[in-house]
Parts: structure tokens; C-alpha cells; sequence
């Protein structure tokens, strides 16, 4: 793929945008960072506050622990976080420096301030308005879309800040239509590693460092090391034991950074942390294991620009086939091997629920890998999945269109039955 061709220089910019730093899980996060902004607005510190989120926000922040809060979990603590301790300039890092001292004022803020959450009747999947209050002034921030698009900013009346949803996002996001299975394999292979170096570089960096803590210390369910202890370790084992680790931690409240995938931690270690396993297994050079995780990477984005930043569809499942198709290039997978890989993949673990985040979404993380690992291994022992068994279409384009379909439009009553059995909890 020619560098100065619109298409690379398109993949490039995709993967600026997608793969940055986190802390904690994205969902509370978010919230930590629109209550963030809205204090910064407001100028003082709010006596309280109002939260307004769409059922997939509550889904995805109800049960997770919101680092840097001394272990509070919830809504309530997000946005506590946000206003009592957040630094909106730090985005979605925006609680990564909290002092110690800090971690006791956002508990004494939940204790003395009115925090009240809301159902938000909204047609966005990813919707959260929160409102602060002091005396008579007010100031309002709502995101919606994707995790950082703020389409709202007002002041006591005012519209500091309005935009369309769909307009901030044309406007802010490369064009993810470019995307295919075909160009995507092309441009992984013939990247100038210099404009992706320092992107995937970090990534390395940030989920080895939190995967290593999952399987070092007591975090969650404790996936990681569960899978080590009770299978062995066999690479393909390790692979999965790898990513499932570094979510045992994200989801319990681990205090370290990592790089997202498609607005997810989760879905960036996936897609990451079982290719470096690999890599350094086959003793693989630097170049190669790069290009495999900008194929990785991208796999999982590609999938994912069809089901949507949130979804009753589980986006391990996404990431864990995108893993195993970059397994596929380290092992020397040419593009029909990888799009095999995928289809044979997808038609194993499509299907798995999201119901929110938690630490059982390690488990999932480790099946999704495994399926991954399965459907090259299918492919290469002469066997595959076809063209009209189940979901399955002829061409991996069609394929992956028919799991945006499944995820975006038939999963929605189960994405709302999931959010009622979780509130009704």
C-alpha cells in the first residue's frame, strides 16, 4: 500500500485514534471525565450533582471497582471521582494522579454531597449527561457516541458548547469504511514501521505491565492464573492466561494504564497481549511482532466499526479473533489464511453476552483467544467453517456484516432484557 495514498495514511490516523491510554475500565471513566468537565465549568466545587446515563453506561460501570477511589465502586463513586479529584485535561486519564488524599475527599464527597442517577431516554447506545450544582448556577456536559465526544457544554442557560452527535464524530474520526480484510493484511505488512512505532510500542508496554500484575498478584477471579495452574504452559495457553490477567486487574480496580482497542481495555489487551506471547515464543523479530499487532489491531477495529462501541455482543469476542489472526501472520498466515482464521473464529464464540464490566469478562477474554487460536488451527489442518452454516457467509466481508447485523439490530432486546436483570439485581 502506497504511504501516501489516502487508505494508509486513513489506517494510520485509525489507530491514533483507537489506541490510547486508559486508566481503568472506559465506561466509568468516561463518567469520571464528563463529571471532571463539568466541575471545571462550574469553577467551584458542586454541592451536587446529577448523573443522566444510558443503560449500557449503567451496565458497564455498575459492577466495576473505579481505580484510585480507595475500592468504591459504581456510578455514584465515577463521578465523585470525577468531580472531587479528576483532571478533565487528562481525558480519559483524567483520575490516573490521584494523591492519597485525594482518594479520602472523593469518599467524603460521596458521604455529604447529593449524588442522584437517572435512566437517560436517549436513542444512543454510549449517552451520559451530568449536571453540577452550586447555589443557583448549574453547569451541564454531555458525551455521547464514543467515550471523549463531548457534543454539549452549558452554564446557567448558556450553550457554551453544542454539536450533533453524528457531526462530532464525521468530524473527529477517520473514515472506518476504508477498512477491509484484504487492505488491512496488505497494509500490515508493508507499514513504514516508523509511522506506527511509538502506537504499538506503548501498547506493548502499558498491557505487558498490567497483564504481568494480573498473574503476579490477587486480582479478581484470577483467570490468568487459574488457566496456568490448570492447563499448563503451553503457548496457547499463555496466550490466553496473558490477556485474561491483565482484566482480572483492569476490572478490580488496578491502578496502572493501558492502551484501549475500540474504546476498550479489555479489547486492547485482547487484541494485543496473546500476540506477544506468540512473538516471543517463535522468537519473532521486532518488525514482526509490530506488524502483527497493527494487523491485530485493526482486525478487531474493523469488526467492531459494525457492532458499535457498546452492544449486548461481548467485544472480547472481537478482539480475541482479531488475536488470532495475527497469530496466524506471525506463523506466516497470507491473507487467505487469516480471513479463514477469522470466519472460523467468529462462528465459534459470536454470541457471547456483554453484561457489563466485571471480572468475569476474563473468562470470556480466554474463550474468545482460544477460538482465535482454533480457527487457524482449523484452517491449517484443511478444515473450515462455510458459507450457510449459521451466520457464516461466503467472504469474510459478508461475514463480518452479518455480525454488525446480529450485534447492532438483533441483539437489542437482549441488550435491554441484560440492563433489566441487572438493575433488577
Amino acid at each position: 500500500m502506497e504511504r501516501t495514498s489516502v487508505q494508509y495514511q486513513t489506517y494510520v490516523q485509525i489507530l491514533k485514534e483507537e489506541l490510547v491510554p486508559a486508566m481503568g475500565c472506559t465506561e466509568p471513566i468516561a463518567l469520571a471525565y464528563c463529571a471532571a468537565k463539568a466541575r471545571e465549568v462550574l469553577g467551584v466545587l458542586p454541592e451536587r450533582c446529577m448523573v443522566e446515563a444510558s443503560g449500557n453506561i449503567v451496565k458497564n460501570v455498575k459492577s466495576v471497582i473505579v481505580p484510585n477511589t480507595g475500592g468504591l465502586k459504581g456510578i455514584e463513586a465515577a463521578a465523585a471521582a470525577g468531580v472531587a479529584a479528576g483532571d478533565a485535561g487528562r481525558i480519559l486519564e483524567v483520575i490516573a494522579e490521584v494523591t492519597e488524599e485525594q482518594k479520602a475527599q472523593i469518599k467524603e464527597y460521596m458521604e455529604k454531597a447529593r449524588i442522584q442517577v437517572k435512566p437517560l431516554e436517549t436513542d444512543e447506545i454510549l449517552d451520559m449527561i451530568v449536571t453540577v450544582y452550586s447555589g443557583s448556577s448549574y453547569a451541564k456536559v454531555r458525551i455521547a457516541n464514543y467515550h471523549t465526544n463531548i457534543v454539549l457544554i452549558e452554564k446557567d442557560g448558556e450553550k457554551l458548547y453544542e454539536v450533533g452527535i453524528m457531526a462530532a464524530e464525521e468530524a473527529q474520526m477517520a473514515d472506518r469504511s476504508l477498512l477491509n480484510v484484504r487492505d488491512i493484511y496488505e497494509f500490515a505488512r508493508t507499514v513504514d514501521l516508523e509511522d506506527v512505532k511509538e502506537l504499538i510500542g506503548r501498547q506493548i508496554q502499558y498491557n505487558s505491565a498490567i497483564s504481568k500484575e494480573g498473574l503476579e498478584h490477587d486480582w479478581g477471579a484470577n483467570i490468568g492464573s487459574v488457566l496456568l495452574k490448570a492447563y499448563g504452559d503451553d503457548i496457547r495457553v499463555r496466550a490466553r492466561a496473558a490477556a485474561a490477567a491483565g482484566s482480572d486487574a483492569r476490572m478490580s480496580g488496578c491502578e496502572m494504564p493501558v492502551i484501549i482497542n475500540s474504546g476498550s481495555g479489555n479489547q486492547g489487551m485482547t487484541a494485543s497481549l496473546p500476540v506477544i506471547e506468540y512473538a516471543k515464543e517463535l522468537g519473532s523479530s521486532e518488525e514482526e511482532m509490530y506488524r502483527a499487532l497493527v494487523l491485530s489491531n485493526l482486525m478487531t477495529i474493523h469488526q467492531k466499526t459494525g457492532i458499535g462501541r457498546l452492544s449486548a455482543y461481548c467485544g472480547a469476542v472481537s478482539a480475541g479473533c482479531g488475536a488470532g489472526c495475527g497469530i496466524a501472520y506471525l506463523l506466516g498466515g497470507d491473507y487467505k489464511t487469516i480471513a479463514h482464521t477469522l470466519v472460523n473464529a467468529l462462528a465459534i464464540v459470536s454470541g457471547i453476552i456483554c453484561d457489563g464490566a466485571k471480572p468475569s469478562c476474563a473468562g470470556k477474554i480466554a474463550a474468545a483467544v482460544d477460538a482465535g487460536i482454533l480457527g487457524y488451527q482449523m484452517y491449517i489442518n484443511g478444515q473450515q467453517f462455510k458459507g450457510g452454516d449459521g451466520i457464516i457467509s461466503k467472504g469474510v466481508e459478508n461475514t463480518i456484516r452479518n455480525i454488525g447485523r446480529l450485534s447492532k439490530e438483533g441483539m437489542k432486546g437482549t441488550d435491554k432484557e441484560i440492563i433489566q436483570i441487572m438493575t433488577d439485581c
